[in-house]
């Protein structure tokens, strides 16, 4: 399957415009960057140090396989996207491996309209696809899906990523910042976000960060 990138866009155009729910369904025509046929390494790493527990949310899941992963360590997870063609390859993969993941379309800046709650949210390579304006509101939305002293697990592009290519790059002032209010960081690491753009993967953050 050939290779899909996204539109080339300089800085300023991502944080005021964001990555367009278009942009998405168009770059599964093909193959995305962000897909590489296996759960990232940083969130095996984190699941082998417990780092998930209770029922889970996949935020912005593509087609699956973070999802599929901890669902062959025992969780309960569920994975939603707003692109169908990547919901549907996630279930084509999650029944081809014998895994019990669920999966849905589902826009994740409307979280609540679950009727869900879940102890643990994923969000790997969402949260830099957000404009500023936007950002806000999957924050709220996050913590509308989320149970009290539920944690989230992220993982972004990091502003230490000086390569071209990708999406927007976050620091880890505008984490703490979106997450200031309602919730409790427990932690900002380095880490690598693997993606076919490089070789030896993205620098990023991966943040722990409780709900009050």
């Amino acid at each position: 399957m050939p290779q899909a990138s996204l539109p080339p866009t300089n800085p300023d155009d991502l944080r005021r415009n964001g990555v367009t729910p278009e942009t998405f369904r168009a770059a599964y025509q093909s193959a995305p960057p962000w897909e590489i046929g296996r759960p990232q390494r940083e969130i095996v790493r984190l699941a082998d140090n417990g780092g998930f527990h209770g029922d889970i949310l996949d935020s912005g899941c593509g087609t699956g396989e973070n999802a599929i992963f901890l669902a062959s360590r025992g969780h309960k997870i569920l994975g939603v996207d707003i692109v169908p063609s990547a919901i549907e390859r996630a279930i084509g993969k999650n029944a081809d491996r014998n895994q019990s993941a669920a999966f849905r379309v589902h826009d994740v800046l409307h979280l609540a309209s679950l009727d869900e709650r879940f102890d643990t949210i994923l969000d790997s390579g969402v949260f830099h696809t957000f404009s500023d304006a936007d950002r806000p509101a999957y924050v709220a939305s996050l913590g509308n899906a989320l149970n009290p002293g539920g944690r989230l697990v992220l993982m972004c592009f990091s502003e230490l990523e000086l390569r071209e290519g990708g999406p927007r790059r976050v620091t880890q002032d505008e984490i703490r910042h979106s997450f200031a209010a309602g919730w409790t960081i427990h932690s900002i690491v380095p880490a690598r976000f693997e993606a076919t753009l490089f070789d030896d993967g993205a620098q990023a953050w991966l943040a722990q960060i409780r709900k009050d």
